[in-house]
């Protein structure tokens, strides 16, 4: 069997070698390095996947919330709406803006905002909601539409693991009136580095991040808004271009081998992934729920099976964020789903024979 990898971003790279090799070589022989053709098609080809009128091109999937942040203008004082149990770019960013992230419990089947939840944190203060597709699910976007809607709170999609994901038919990123995606390299479509994309609907707001992400530019050294640098580069993406012509296979593959954990798991009692009726998951993560997690922890480092523990510490209790954070038990079901998830290697380059082997290695632990 060969070894197992939680994310084999070089053996997915072998196999598309030639086309990525010849792309690099040519923006290399180039020239062009920083923004250009290459980076105006790749922005046009998301748009047309995600079903959008604009996409802007940056630098990570972290620069992208914050430029979206900004062209809605929140700032000090500010507060955002969010999930506990998400990374901590979602939180990180709302905290540099000087705003408060308010923090919304999650459902406990699918780990997303508990759409349920939003309206009792809906303050005068209240700027935006930022909904993150944790895992590759959407989240409940009809009640959380309806929720902003009612108060005229725009919506920020934290997409950015969940590309390719839909709701009800249409793809995330384009129900809110922004979405952020990151293509972080272990992402369903990632770069050979960090980049980011912001994706929306609103020509005003694409005009003004096309600003944001050049330092607040439209014309070299005349800044009409306070913007950043954070521009996506040539090379990745004429990379990303290449791998997003592949999107939607390796999404089937990764469904392929969710199917085959679950089936491995069948009757069992390990708690897979529940998959909403109203969406398609692009599985980013293979997530199950274990109230003996450490146990298998152990035997997984034994056998040198690697995993993931996303996200083993809620944001409410991270000492960078105590500020805005809550006392313990403040956020239940967070809480209780940050002690038992635990992400098995989820990739296109699985095999049977992997998968059988990562199963049978927590059967054994769940079975003594």
């Amino acid at each position: 069997m060969k070894p197992i990898q939680m994310v084999d971003v070089v053996g997915q790279y072998k196999k598309i070698k030639k086309e990525i090799d010849e792309t690099a070589l040519r923006v290399i022989e180039s020239g062009h390095y920083i923004l250009g053709k290459e980076v105006s098609e790749f922005e046009n080809e998301i748009a047309r996947y995600i079903g959008v009128k604009y996409a802007v091109g940056c630098a990570s999937g972290t620069d992208a919330l914050m430029a979206a942040m900004m062209s809605l203008e929140i700032g000090q004082g500010d507060e955002v709406i969010t999930t506990p149990f998400t990374f901590a770019a979602t939180i990180e960013t709302i905290v540099l803006l000087g705003a408060k992230p308010i923090y919304v419990d999650i459902d406990p089947v699918t780990y997303n905002i508990d759409p349920s939840k939003i309206d009792a944190a809906i303050t005068k203060k209240t700027k935006a909601i930022i909904p993150v597709h944790l895992y590759g699910q959407s989240t409940d976007m009809d009640p959380v539409m309806q929720s902003a809607n009612r108060s005229g709170i725009p919506v920020i999609e934290d997409m950015c693991q969940a590309i390719g994901a839909d709701y009800k038919g249409k793809r995330v990123g384009g129900i809110g009136a922004l979405g952020c995606i990151s293509f972080f390299p272990s992402k369903n479509l990632g770069a050979f580095g960090d980049a980011g994309m912001i994706v929306t609907n609103d020509g005003n707001l694409a005009e003004k991040l096309h600003m944001i992400v050049v330092h607040g530019s439209r014309v070299r050294y005349k800044h009409e808004i306070i913007g950043v640098n954070s521009r996506l580069d040539a090379l990745q993406a004429a990379l990303l271009r290449v791998k997003l012509r592949y999107l939607d296979q390796w999404i089937n593959a990764r469904r392929t081998a969710a199917s085959e954990y679950n089936r491995l798991f069948e009757g069992s009692g390990v708690n897979i992934p529940f998959e909403a009726p109203y969406g398609k998951h692009v599985y980013h993560q293979y997530t199950i729920r274990l109230k003996n997690r450490d146990q298998v922890v152990h035997v997984l480092d034994e056998k040198k099976i690697p995993y993931g523990v996303y996200y083993p510490i809620p944001l409410h209790f991270q000492e960078a964020y105590r500020a805005a954070g809550k006392p313990k038990g403040t956020f239940p079901v967070t809480e209780k789903t940050a002690d038992e998830v635990l992400s098995l290697p989820m990739h296109t380059e699985l095999d049977e024979e992997q998968q059988k082997y990562i199963t049978q290695s927590v059967l054994d632990v769940i079975k003594k």
